[in-house]
């Protein structure tokens, strides 16, 4: 379908005019993806102008055929494939129907499939994305039979049931199908298994198409499989379905006009919605659908819109997934006449549902998605921008019924940013509950599955420790009893083990209403800023009856709490008598988030230590100012502190008793570098929370001799005595090893690189920086050597050479390759060859003093020296030191250490 940029474009060009009412607009070629030519019915248009725009064709996947009914009439567009449908679905076991929104094939196909005798009596299950599909779904194709919901036509969904004894076609969420397929693997009594919009890609719509292909592949060949989309690629799908037939439906699109309307820099989301909705109730024709990311965004695009002097036939209605039935009803129900509804809702309105008398889309660009991270151990929400498929999915609102317009709240140029599709839920999601519902069906590795896209292996491996540390998986991964028990409410695992370890304590009612607040957003509203994080203000609502907290309270919503309260009551066995007690909120909510108790910060006012290790902050901590603990519900996730939006205080006897096999035990050394001293304590601990710590009075000896070791390696206000002994003797055994490989490398970095072998004995019983100093670093390294190497180390390498005045010269062995002693020249009178150390006889280095000890000549060629050498320097240091013997024949003289006697 072509898309109109702008009236104005529309305007320039009358071809264009003709083309958007053009009632026989068809797609010519194959490539669905980029049409650039169009044929209608009696002759072809080339639509350069349009090419830029081939990009983003709303219904691009499709080709938009026309019938010879009119687009008025009551004929649905699938079916005219409704015929071809039925005869794939003979031949194939798994089909993939492409339809875009409007085509008809959520209520039309069911109905058309009831009577095929491949169901041989068997029902058809019809999988929606959102309950309020489900249920429009439901009651839409009862009433083309002139039914009520509960006949032919069921629906199932969390808390709600609506089916008899002559029910065929059930419509259901996708999770009913997950357990329906966890209960009985087989499906022996379903013969059709319907996935509406798909393309959707929810982590229950992917999970449940496994085990349904599963079912197919293994134990029912017979089971039909269809799965529908409107803007998915059908390709994958159809290759994960062994090559499953692919069947297109003919579309019918009226044409949309998009008018893009950049928001202002840094102006707020529902300022700008509310700008282009006032825009359009001047300018257009028509309902409006806006779409914002969230319910306080609606909320409060609502308030900003009542504050404005909007006509008095202008309906405001949200829509989201937490309103009540019949509020949502009330916003997909056609206006009555002459009134004009502005719907404000979230992307539960951008499939499924068509919403009579839509003909503008003001479409914020915008969504909220959670997003889980195996870094944090949380989900988030995260406000995303849309992708090119749900933009032009909303878009295309405008035009089920008639011509129409949408408002794209962002620059053109922008849409060559937009992603093709949404990433699948898989791959965002937190994945505890696939974890357990795997477990439960036998799967250890989800490979054995069919996925489009597998679970990540980091935010599964997550899930699964969760579980363990509920109790819920054995350490193989297999599904414990208890594991068992929690899968049976459909509940997140955290929840689930809530209600179950509650029910063990006489407090399943409390828990009971702590999990359907946490299933609700939220039973409190308050105008201009967000209620306190405090849990417990909730659960004083249900059990006080909704009396005024000072709040706004959502009563649709504490009703649906109620309800669903019930429900968990019930299934838990718990009696309508049994109170609720909000002072064991905090305590029951440990049960369900053991990993997000939290201990405050000493001197750091809102900010928490979870035990996972991992920051949270209040930032309005209100009445739960002070609490040393907390057990934090919900929070953003965000680094390095999260903030906190709901939580309960623990008292800290309730964290000991419930926690108290987790608790661990360590003893802590500690290097004060400052004082020179080794410091020991006693930590209890739970997780990265500190419970208690107590001075260590006996302390390992082999520990602190570890952290001694330590705080030597790092130069931690401590180091060895290197004196100048300790070095000689290093350099003498460094000058062996040279060149005898078999003596040990005393070397720096060698030394320092085996300091646990050689120092850490030496440190048992040391605790003091003055312990360290004492030692006798050149015993111990004398003691590396063996008994052989020390009886030879004084023949390989001396400590002294003895010259020919009988003087004892040291031997410099820092540089092992030239073994060096400074002497003076005179010493050495009658000394023909320069002395030689170690086993290959290494000739020293002779740095020649003058009387005075100063360098006069460096040599190793002794005899060379006194053949050359020697008597240029005769000569200068005769006049320099007349009063000292300088013979012409130093080989014939003798030597000595003295001036001349005197007199000569």
């Amino acid at each position: 379908m072509p898309i109109a940029e702008d009236s104005t474009a529309t305007r320039a060009d009358p071809a264009l005019h003709q083309i958007h009412a053009a009632p026989a607009l068809v797609a010519v070629g194959e490539d669905l993806r980029a049409p650039e030519d169009f044929v209608f019915r009696h002759r072809s248009y080339k639509m350069p102008s349009l090419a830029a725009n081939a990009r983003r064709p709303i219904w691009h996947r499709y080709i938009p055929p026309m019938a010879s009914s009119s687009t008025t009439g009551t004929s649905l567009p699938i079916e005219h494939v409704l015929a071809e449908l039925r005869a794939v679905l003979a031949m194939s076991p798994s089909v993939v129907l492409l339809a875009p929104p409007g085509a008809g094939k959520t209520t039309r196909v069911p109905l058309a499939l009831r009577d095929e005798p491949w169901l041989a009596g068997r029902g058809i299950l019809v999988l929606e994305p959102r309950r309020l599909a489900t249920r429009a779904a439901a009651r839409r194709m009862a009433s083309t039979l002139g039914e009520s919901v509960g006949g032919t036509i069921g629906f199932r969904v969390r808390g709600e049931t609506r089916v008899g004894a002559s029910t065929r076609i059930e419509v259901v969420t996708e999770g009913v199908l997950t357990r329906m397929l966890l209960d009985d693997p087989t499906l022996e009594r379903v013969g059709a298994v319907l996935f509406d919009e798909f393309h959707e890609r929810n982590l229950n719509a992917d999970f449940g198409l496994a085990l349904a292909l599963q079912t197919q592949a293994v134990l029912r060949p017979a089971l039909r499989i269809l799965v529908m989309s409107a803007t998915l690629d059908g390709a994958p799908v159809a290759a994960l379905m062994g090559g499953a037939p692919i069947v297109v439906s003919h579309g019918r699109q009226h044409p949309v006009e998009l008018r893009y309307r950049p928001s202002t820099s840094g102006a707020p989301v529902v300022d700008s919605v509310a700008r282009a909705i006032r825009e359009a109730l001047v300018d257009d024709e028509g309902s409006i659908l806006a779409f914002l990311p969230g319910a306080g965004e609606i909320r409060r695009c609502v308030a900003a819109l009542e504050r404005s002097s909007l006509p008095d036939n202008v309906w405001l209605l949200p829509l989201y997934g937490d309103l009540a039935a019949r509020a949502q009803d009330a916003a997909i129900a056609p206006a009555p006449p002459g009134i004009r509804k502005v719907v404000l809702a979230t992307s539960i309105a951008e499939t499924s549902l068509t919403i009579d008398g839509v003909r503008i889309v003001i479409d914020s660009g915008v969504s909220r998605v959670a997003r889980f991270s195996p870094r944090t151990g949380m989900s988030r929400l995260e406000t995303v921008r849309v992708s090119r498929s749900s933009a032009d999915q909303r878009s295309g609102r405008a035009g089920r019924t008639a011509a129409g317009v949408s408002y794209r709240l962002w620059a053109q140029e922008h849409d060559a940013h937009l992603s093709n599709v949404a990433r699948a839920e898989v791959l965002e999601a937190d994945l505890a509950p696939l974890a357990l519902d795997l477990a439960i069906a036998g799967i250890l590795d989800p490979s054995e599955l069919r996925w489009l896209d597998p679970p990540p292996t980091p935010a599964l491996s997550h899930a699964r420790a969760l579980l363990r540390q509920l109790g819920a998986l054995t350490a193989d991964n297999r599904p414990t009893g208890h594991g068992m028990a929690m899968a049976a409410f459909g509940l997140h695992p955290r929840l689930s083990h809530m209600l179950l370890a509650a029910r063990d304590r006489g407090l399943g009612a409390t828990a009971s209403a702590i999990a359907s607040l946490l299933e609700e957003r939220d039973v409190l509203l308050r105008s201009g800023m967000r209620p306190d994080i405090d849990l417990r203000s909730r659960v004083a609502i249900l059990a006080d009856g909704a009396r005024d907290q000072g709040v706004g309270i959502d009563h649709d919503a504490v009703r649906r709490v109620h309800a669903q309260a019930r429900v968990w009551r019930e299934q838990l066995g718990i009696s309508s008598g049994e109170r609720i007690d909000v002072s064991m909120t905090g305590r029951l909510l440990a049960f369900a988030y053991p990993d997000r108790v939290a201990q405050r910060r000493a001197g750091e006012g809102g900010r928490y230590l979870m035990r996972n290790g991992a920051g949270a902050v209040a930032e309005d901590p209100g009445v739960l100012a002070g609490e040393a603990f907390l057990v934090i519900a919900d929070l953003d996730g965000r680094a390095p502190h999260s903030r906190i939006y709901l939580a309960a205080p623990l008292d800290r006897t309730d964290l000991d008793e419930i926690f108290s096999a987790d608790v661990e035990h360590d003893d802590i050394l500690t290097w004060d570098a400052s004082n020179g001293t080794a410091n020991g304590v006693r930590r209890s601990h739970l997780g990265g929370i500190v419970l208690k710590e107590v001075p260590l009075r006996d302390v390992d000896a082999e520990a602190l001799a570890d952290l001694l070791l330590d705080a030597i390696a790092r130069k931690d206000g401590v180091a060895l005595s290197w004196t100048d002994a300790v070095r000689r003797l290093q350099a003498r055994v460094m000058f062996v090893q040279a060149f005898d490989s078999g003596w040990p490398d005393f070397g720096d970095a060698a030394l320092s690189a085996t300091m646990s072998e050689w120092l850490r004995p030496h440190l048992i019983g040391a605790r003091r920086r003055s312990d360290i100093e004492r030692l006798d670093l050149t015993g111990i390294l004398f003691g590396l050597l063996t008994w052989t190497q020390r009886q030879q180390l004084d023949e390989l390498a001396p400590t002294h050479l003895v010259v020919p005045t009988g003087s004892r010269i040291p031997v410099d062995y820092t540089d092992p390759s030239a073994p060096t002693i400074a002497v003076r020249l005179q010493e050495l009178f009658g000394l023909a060859d320069t002395p030689c150390v170690g086993v290959t006889r290494v000739p020293v280095t002779l740095q020649l003093l003058s009387p005075a000890h100063r360098p006069v000549q460096v040599t190793r060629d002794l005899a060379g020296f006194w053949r050359s050498s020697y008597f240029a320097v005769r000569k200068d240091l005769r006049g320099r030191y007349p009063k000292h013997e300088w013979p012409e024949d130093p080989m014939s003289a003798l030597p000595t250490s003295r001036a001349k006697p005197r007199g000569k």
